[in-house]
């Protein structure tokens, strides 16, 4: 190859040629320097160049050889080593690109023809050498171009996309992520596709100018100018500030409010400032009696320019007990009535207006008002009894109302035969006592007795039954009737009838269950087979004759995937987004989350997630849970979602409950509910129960535990895992450990700890110590006392007794719920029911029930009755900074301690309703206690008294 000059459009090109045509053997070779390829993933090498045909030779006779082509070559290298000698000059050293050959060949060598031809290779290495070999042909090289392509810099979408080199493949596509400009944030990340041609490609994604700056064009974002304001990120604009707001400054994310005006934490930023209302007008009082006081009002003149007004009721002398319908506060009624109030008692009670702003303003508008109570009426009449009797003439005698500070004016006793209940007699003494005479030993008779004051007529007592002569059994017929002879017979021949082919029924069922688990039962005898099995607490395996069973139990699946797969609905991991961690659970974490399914809104939900390395059986008693839970649809049992088994970590998907599990809800707001509240608490448990009994599924582990509460306190029944792992070192929960697993002693009923049956009347009975929790606002069950304690107490027929100001109406169904005979326990049908009706007549629970006396043999009772001094005995229950307190007041021994009244607290200005529950508590046990002591020295002096053993309460 020799250089030569060469001229185009009056410029000269220095040129590399060759000819070479009339020699043998030829390999010239001329190589370029080296070529960094910086940020190139591909090179292009263009080449322009002319090449004489061989046809038109003049002289063809001296050619040895004539080719029309050439080679092009590279080589690639990490730097420029290169010199004479390397790279070796041969075809092996080098990789062939093409052999390039002219479109356009000249003859006449005063009108060459120029070509152009273009090549592309892909680059790996730091750098290339390109080379090319004549090897017999008439070429000249005039110029030679390397270069790459890149998409150019460009803003889309308010994000800076730089420089970028295409792909090393032309059919390659290379995506390129963007930064955003100058006062934005991603909306989602940004990104662009370079395509082989330098051309950007299918734009996503993209930035938005963030709060106090608006767009300006398609690639900048400036700052909001003063007295407008931005307070989000995204493509809007600035907006001028609403009413009674104003900005001051440049870029404002939001308008400050004027003087007097503000803005709640719930009100978009583009709302008006507005101001509290202003008070309350008229408040006057409607009606008030001995325990209820209505007051009434009209509505401020002022709304300060919201749409929320609401009231509240500030009272500060009534008790926790008090009820405010139709609420205490965020209401928007103008009445408010206050029931369960002491009678004969002032009360100062405001109303409160409030809006949306109340709360940051700090300003409070109210107004107040002053009632007092009217006095007493005389409380109910007990004990009464027989003084004596015989065939027609009757003595008796009852005990005065237990206030000593009314006065009783007169008695008025009630009675009338069962037989002509509409013929009632009236009798008027002043006395305690009354003998009445003309009765007829046949019938049987109703007494009543009640008490008047200056106030008016008290309640009646409870009715006692008296007959004034037993009456012996009557001699039975001679002969039985024929008639009722032959009903029995056809009445016993139809239930063996009936016997019969219930029995050929069940016998199909079990040949049918066998068949499809006869691997299972392969392992087993025979008669373990008819039952469903956990450990050892059994279940029927068949519904009764007559129910209608729709609850599958997922153990007789011999794949627990299949019920899976058959009862719930599998969830793609990727739509859930774990927030946090709230808890830990049974088999793993329990977290919050989002669950985002494609054409939905976004749902709050509780995931459960097996934790990694749990055992086969703990992932089966996963499975099982949501199996379970899969077949239960109502809004007072806990839905579930879905669940996630085709990736790890396993998951279970459940609605979220804001408020968590009912017992901690419960103590973290003791003294916070109505009655009405806490009955509708109940209602919602045993709705869910219902439901679940109906099913034929037995919970076994029904407890305020696992009772979950959403923000609206609709409480939901939950865990339904059939296996628990507890700790053998934490009896936190109570479980009894048995052979055939733990059991939760103190909810449990008598029958199936003893027996290890479990029925729905015992989860009845698990019911009544659930309602004894809410009421008792989640304290425990049976406190401190052991399991083993628990058990003989409960066998010798002590149960719960009320918690502070339990309704009498909701204690008398806890005890339903505890009746030893199961049979006699109501059905959870039967338990809404009652309660719906408490929920729809809320005066019948104001009668609170009466607090049991403890038993001087409960080990777990104090003994009051030891401390011989005032200063002994409040230091004893931690009230000792009341000693002063009681002495000036005049107590000075624990025999004037006995009388005291909540009332007398009150005039001791001890206010705090702890302190009043645990000093009244003591009080009463003070009284019962030296009552049964006066009882069992009565029983000494007549001859001792004999007290059995074991747990006695």
């Amino acid at each position: 190859w020799r250089e030569v000059s060469y001229s185009e459009n009056n410029d000269v090109w220095r040129i590399h040629t060759v000819c070479a045509v009339s020699l043998t053997g030829v390999n010239n070779w001329v190589r370029m320097p080296y070529i960094p390829r910086g940020n190139a993933n591909r090179l292009y090498i263009e080449m322009k160049f002319s090449m004489r045909t061989c046809d038109e030779y003049p002289h063809p006779e001296n050619l040895s050889q004539c080719k029309e082509t050439f080679d092009l070559l590279y080589y690639e290298a990490e730097s420029d080593f290169a010199n004479s000698m390397m790279p070796t000059w041969d075809a092996s050293t080098y990789k062939k690109l093409d052999t390039v050959a002219a479109d356009r060949k000249f003859t006449d060598i005063n009108h060459a023809e120029i070509n152009t031809e273009t090549r592309s290779i892909p680059i790996t290495r730091k750098g290339v050498y390109f080379a090319f070999r004549d090897m017999g042909s008439c070429t000249s090289l005039i110029r030679v171009k390397v270069y790459y392509i890149q998409c150019p810099s460009t803003v889309v979408n308010f994000a800076i996309f730089p420089n970028t080199s295409t792909a090393q493949v032309v059919t390659d596509v290379v995506q390129t992520t963007g930064r955003c400009v100058e006062y934005a944030a991603a909306e989602r990340e940004p990104s662009y596709l370079c395509k082989s041609s330098g051309i950007w490609y299918l734009p996503s994604g993209g930035c938005k100018c963030i709060s106090g700056y608006q767009p300006e064009g398609q690639s900048k974002c400036t700052e909001c100018p003063v007295g407008t304001y931005k307070w989000e990120t995204g493509s809007g604009i600035c907006q001028t500030c609403p009413s009674h707001s104003y900005a001051s400054s440049r870029k404002s994310v939001e308008c400050t409010c004027d003087p007097g005006y503000f803005r709640s934490p719930t009100d978009s930023k583009s709302k008006a400032c507005t101001r509290p209302p202003s008070n309350p007008r008229n408040l006057s009082e409607q009606f008030s009696d001995q325990s209820t006081i209505r007051l009434q009002w009209d509505k401020p003149t002022d709304k300060g320019g919201r749409d929320d007004l609401t009231y509240r009721v500030a009272c500060e002398q009534c008790r926790t007990g008090t009820e405010y319908l139709p609420a205490r506060s965020k209401f928007n009624h103008t009445h408010v009535t206050l029931t369960g109030l002491y009678p004969n008692t002032e009360y100062t009670i405001s109303i409160y207006a409030e809006n949306g702003v109340s709360g940051v303003s700090g300003v409070q508008r109210k107004a107040t008002v002053v009632v007092i109570t009217e006095a007493a009426l005389p409380s109910r009449v007990e004990n009464i009894r027989v003084l004596s009797k015989d065939v027609h003439h009757i003595s008796l005698a009852w005990d005065k109302p237990n206030d000593p500070s009314i006065i009783i004016e007169e008695y008025e006793v009630k009675f009338y035969s069962l037989s002509d209940p509409y013929n009632i007699s009236r009798v008027h003494v002043e006395k305690q006592n009354i003998s009445i005479k003309g009765l007829d030993p046949t019938h049987v008779y109703v007494f009543q007795v009640r008490a008047k004051t200056t106030e008016g007529w008290g309640e009646f007592s409870e009715s006692i039954h008296i007959t004034l002569e037993d009456i012996g059994s009557r001699p039975a017929p001679s002969e039985a009737p024929i008639g009722i002879i032959a009903g029995a017979i056809v009445a016993v021949v139809a239930c063996m009838v009936i016997v019969i082919i219930m029995v050929i029924l069940l016998r199909r069922s079990v040949i049918v269950f066998l068949k499809r688990n006869h691997r299972a039962c392969a392992e087993k005898n025979v008669s373990d087979c008819e039952t469903l099995q956990y450990s050892n607490v059994t279940v029927p395996l068949f519904t009764p004759p007559g129910a209608v069973r729709t609850y599958i139990d997922p153990h007789t699946y011999e794949d627990p995937q299949q019920a899976v797969r058959e009862f719930t609905k599998e969830i793609d991991a990727s739509h859930i987004i774990i927030e946090s961690v709230i808890g830990g659970g049974e088999f793993g974490d329990v977290c919050k989350g989002k669950l985002r399914l494609p054409g939905k809104m976004d749902m709050c939900v509780a995931i459960k997630t097996l934790k990694p390395g749990a055992s086969e059986k703990n992932r089966l008693d996963f499975l099982t849970e949501a199996s379970i839970m899969g077949q239960f649809d109502d809004p007072n049992v806990i839905y579930l979602e879905g669940v996630v088994t085709k990736s790890n970590p396993i998951m279970i998907v459940t609605e979220y409950m804001e408020n968590g599990s009912l017992d901690s809800f419960l103590r973290n707001n003791d003294g916070k509910f109505t009655s009405i509240q806490l009955v509708g608490m109940l209602r919602g448990i045993a709705a869910g129960m219902r439901y679940l009994s109906e099913m034929g599924y037995v919970h076994r582990d029904l407890a305020a535990r696992n009772i979950l509460v959403n923000e609206n306190l609709v409480c939901k029944v939950s865990d339904f895992g059939l296996s628990r792992e507890i700790d053998t070192q934490d009896n936190t929960d109570g479980a009894y450990t048995t052979k055939g697993g733990k059991i939760p002693v103190r909810w449990t009923a008598p029958e199936a700890i003893a027996f290890r049956k479990f029925t729905s009347s015992s989860d009845v009975w698990s019911y009544g110590v659930v309602s004894w929790e809410v009421l008792a606002y989640g304290e425990r069950p049976y406190w401190n006392w052991s399991n083993q304690d628990v058990i003989k107490a409960v066998d010798k027929g002590y149960r719960l007794p009320p918690p502070m100001d339990c309704p009498e109406a909701t204690y008398q169904l806890m005890l339903d719920c505890w009746q030893k005979e199961r049979s006699h326990r109501p059905k959870f049908a039967a338990i809404v029911k009652t309660l719906e009706k408490l929920i729809r007549a809320p005066e019948l629970l104001r009668k609170i029930a009466k607090q049991k006396q403890p038993d001087l043999l409960d080990p777990e009772t104090t003994d009051v009755t030891r401390y011989t001094s005032i200063q002994d005995w409040l230091t004893s229950i931690k009230m000792d900074r009341y000693i002063e307190t009681f002495l000036t007041a005049g107590f000075l021994n624990m025999d004037m301690v006995s009388h005291i009244t909540l009332k007398d607290l009150l005039n001791m200005e001890i206010t705090l309703i702890g302190h009043q529950k645990k000093i009244m508590n003591s009080v009463q046990t003070l009284r019962a206690q030296m009552n049964q002591l006066d009882q069992i020295n009565s029983l000494h002096i007549e001859g001792g008294v004999q007290l059995s053993e074991g747990f006695l309460v």
